[in-house]
């Protein structure tokens, strides 16, 4: 089923993400903020310096009972905004898709977010009541992004709060066992940061004489990637084949 059908479908309960809404603000009072629904699921925003405290509430709350959180995403918002990105069509600029910023707007923006670079998504499942709810929390240092760690709420939080470590080096204040999950041992940086080099930091080889594998500079030469421009071929005119000319 297509987004578009999905989001098109009728809620079959009407007034449950209001409802929902109304009994976070009501337990929750001032320490959430809540966003316009969006493709049938209720989003919220939690300062940093609330999220523990929140998140009991959260989980205990009457009209809530989120007992489950079922994932926990990482996000960089580095170059959010700030410059085009488009992926079906040329940008202003060519086809390049990541370009220079444009606009007097650019500079007091990136000032306007500072503290707004590093986020985490929790989503979070209450099977009791059938009701779901999203949870950004926003990291206040970009430099060091740090949010309370909630595996004493929920326990499987743990190893999802270890792979946003790992990936974005996101920490969490009291986790039980805050070490990287997928990258190897000695990896340096946090891949999926946005100023993270495509080619990394070091690469693997084997070493015939050492006879085992041993990490080095990456050798990889850093270049610019200039897409495809397709043009129009002669080959394909509707004259030179069966298909009918466009009215």
């Amino acid at each position: 089923m297509s987004a578009q059908t999905s989001a098109a479908t009728p809620d079959p309960h009407p007034g449950r993400l209001e409802a929902l809404g109304a009994a976070i603000t009501r337990t929750c009072t001032d320490r959430v903020a809540l966003l316009p629904v969006h493709v049938g699921q209720l989003t919220c925003i939690v300062p940093a310096e609330h999220w523990g405290d929140v998140a009991m509430l959260l989980r205990d709350g009457e009209g809530l009972q989120f007992e489950s959180c079922v994932d926990v995403c990482g996000i960089d918002y580095l170059e959010y905004g700030k410059s085009e990105w488009e992926t079906t069509a040329a940008t202003g600029r060519g086809f390049s898709r990541g370009v220079e910023p444009m606009g007097e707007e650019v500079a007091a923006s990136a000032a306007s977010t500072a503290g707004r670079r590093f986020a985490v998504v929790y989503h979070l499942l209450s099977v009791s009541l059938n009701q779901r709810l999203r949870v950004r929390v926003y990291c206040p240092d970009d430099d060091e992004p740090v949010v309370d760690s909630v595996c004493d709420v929920w326990a499987g939080a743990n190893w999802f709060e270890r792979e946003a470590f790992d990936l974005f080096g996101i920490l969490f204040r009291e986790h039980p066992d805050l070490r990287r999950l997928l990258t190897d041992y000695g990896f340096i940086g946090h891949p999926f940061r946005k100023d993270f080099p495509l080619s990394g930091n070091v690469e693997v080889r084997y070493d015939p004489d050492k006879r085992r594998v041993v990490y080095q500079p990456v050798t990889i030469e850093s270049r610019v990637l200039v897409p495809k421009v397709i043009r129009h071929d002669n080959r394909y005119d509707a004259q030179l084949t069966n298909a009918k000319p466009d009215a």
